[in-house]
């Protein structure tokens, strides 16, 4: 057999692990309408609701989060913000698995945050999800992918439109495609 004749990928093989999702199609589906419905069309000010809409779903979301209209969220369930974090617009938290973001932390515009991937290897295309987590302090500056499983430590950046494959170190800088430390956040430029 050549490459030209392998079958690499079998999409009608494909199966969604038990209970993916979280909860019941029709939660997963009532979330999407209320997201596009009441969440995306809100105005800017408007805070508070946001906050409320995601805690309705199930998500955990501290104190004085500022999460702007455009941000899309898989699964609230999933989704964990400490106080006072910053989503930025057009924000992606692909939430197939669990996103903690911690207090003071800031996810620029643009930026996606996915924990989850296909095995490419195997036929059956199978799904695995791991999760992310930006801790207190950091910042994922705009247009950024961060990838599933990584950790972005204490106070780190990630400039803008870099590739996070694996996880940033404590006050760290960080740049690039694959992002690679820079430098320390306090040192003198």
């Amino acid at each position: 057999m050549t490459d030209h004749d392998a079958n690499v990928q079998d999409l009608g093989r494909y199966r969604l692990p038990p209970n993916f999702r979280g909860r019941s199609a029709f939660q997963v589906q009532l979330w999407w309408i209320v997201q596009s419905l009441l969440f995306h069309t809100s105005p800017q000010f408007m805070y508070g609701w946001r906050r409320w809409l995601l805690k309705l779903f199930g998500a955990k979301i501290g104190n004085g989060v500022i999460i702007r209209p455009s941000v899309r969220v898989t699964y609230p369930w999933r989704l964990e913000i400490g106080d006072r974090a910053w989503i930025g617009d057009f924000v992606e938290l692909y939430t197939l698995d669990k996103i903690t973001i911690g207090d003071d932390a800031v996810v620029s515009q643009f930026t996606k945050l996915v924990t989850g991937t296909h095995d490419y290897e195997k036929p059956t295309f199978d799904m695995s999800t791991k999760p992310i987590v930006v801790e207190k302090q950091a910042w994922v500056s705009a247009n950024c992918f961060v990838a599933p499983g990584v950790t972005v430590k204490r106070g780190a950046v990630v400039l803008a439109c870099s590739l996070v494959t694996k996880d940033v170190p404590e006050l760290m800088v960080v740049a690039g495609q694959p992002a690679v430390v820079k430098r320390h956040r306090l040192a003198k430029a």
